[in-house]
């Protein structure tokens, strides 16, 4: 077996020395151009991304304050267009099925993009009730009725007023389901000036025959809750 010695061993030691740096030097600038390459195509899948498209919705006309979307309507309402996603809020309508069965909280203007927040549920109202039924009545058989100008939608406190003087609640955010006008023609939540004759209520089940013992007694007012 050769052995080296002296000047000669010293000299493979220093080659030997210089080929495991030379190694470690490669695998250092291989694992740092792998994580570089991996970085760059992370933000480039970030950049594409932005410019995937999805669904959303808009209004293609304004959208009344209390106007109930259904699955006959919805396409009178809502249009489907295409965006790119990075601009699509998390709480955006999207699919046909979401946007039914909702009830707009406020008055939507035409080409707003529509999101989950303008909306209520018509479930979760009815969830509001044990037994739902609809109880109606006329105007004239309340004072008032809030100047006849309840729509669809609305909010309505009734009260009882005593032969005392004496008025306190006794139905709270009742909800309007439908408003007709003399000839019994439904009044649509964009018209703003026809005097509402007869309403459609929501109210629970146990509720209607003490309802309509109040309104036989004429002691019943109907304020609209604002806002």
């Amino acid at each position: 077996m050769r052995k080296f010695t002296g000047r000669k061993a010293e000299g493979l030691h220093k080659e030997i020395q210089g080929s495991g740096v030379w190694a470690v030097s490669i695998a250092a600038a291989f694992l740092a151009a792998t994580a570089v390459f991996l970085v760059m195509l992370k933000l480039e899948k970030d950049m594409l991304s932005e410019y995937e498209k999805g669904n959303i919705y808009t209004a293609v006309k304004q959208i009344p304050k209390g106007q109930v979307i259904t699955q006959e309507n919805y396409e009178s309402f809502f249009e489907k267009k295409e965006l790119d996603k990075g601009c699509i809020p998390q709480t955006a309508i999207d699919s046909p099925e979401q946007a039914q069965g909702l009830v707009a909280v406020y008055d939507i203007e035409e080409g707003v993009l529509l999101t989950e927040g303008m909306f209520e549920e018509l479930d979760k109202i009815m969830d509001e009730l044990e037994n739902p039924v609809i109880a109606a009545f006329k105007a004239e058989d309340l004072y008032q009725v809030a100047g006849g100008v309840l729509r669809a939608g609305d909010r309505i406190h009734i009260y009882s007023v005593q032969d005392t003087g004496e008025t306190f609640p006794v139905w709270k955010n009742i909800f309007v389901q439908q408003v007709f006008d003399t000839s019994g023609t439904q009044i649509p939540n964009g018209d703003f000036h026809t005097a509402a004759s007869r309403i459609n209520i929501y109210l629970d089940e146990k509720e209607v025959e003490n309802f309509y013992g109040e309104l036989s007694t004429g002691s019943l007012r109907v304020v609209k809750v604002c806002g």
